[in-house]
């Protein structure tokens, strides 16, 4: 099996909160909306972010989400800047995200910082200067510092 990734799928409590977050919010377009069923959006070089019913997602998974506990994963989006950095946290509070912890200087090198989209899934905004991804989609990631 070769390493990749092509959806990630997000099991929200409330799609229509969801879509407004990122479509409107955030201003991300949409791949394909399906109105009470799914939005799928790009977000890279083949790759979808799902925005998909909690409830559908626990029985096609047979699972149970729903626990109430966010699920421990956070999702990253690199920017090009510390000021890009401040100006993502800003426009995802704006949208109604909460800002989980405001850009800042990291120990190795980088700068960043989290929000939450509405269904509490973290995501971190980071400018890493060693981060470099190629024309042919290869990342090489390098000191920061």
């Amino acid at each position: 099996m070769q390493p990749h990734v092509d959806v990630l799928t997000l099991g929200v409590r409330d799609l229509e909160v969801s879509r407004r977050f990122y479509l409107d919010g955030l201003k991300w377009a949409a791949t394909l909306d399906v109105a009470s069923e799914v939005v799928f959006i790009q977000v890279g070089h083949g790759l979808l972010l799902a925005l998909y019913d909690i409830e559908k997602l626990e029985a096609e998974a047979d699972a149970d989400y729903q626990s109430g506990a966010v699920p421990p994963i956070s999702l990253g989006h690199n920017v090009h800047s510390e000021e890009e950095v401040d100006a993502v946290l800003a426009q995802a509070g704006t949208a109604g995200g909460s800002i989980i912890a405001p850009g800042r200087k990291m120990s190795w090198g980088g700068y960043s910082g989290y929000f939450a989209d509405p269904d509490g899934f973290r995501w971190e905004v980071v400018y890493n200067p060693g981060l470099i991804v190629d024309a042919d989609g290869t990342v090489r990631i390098g000191s920061a510092a």
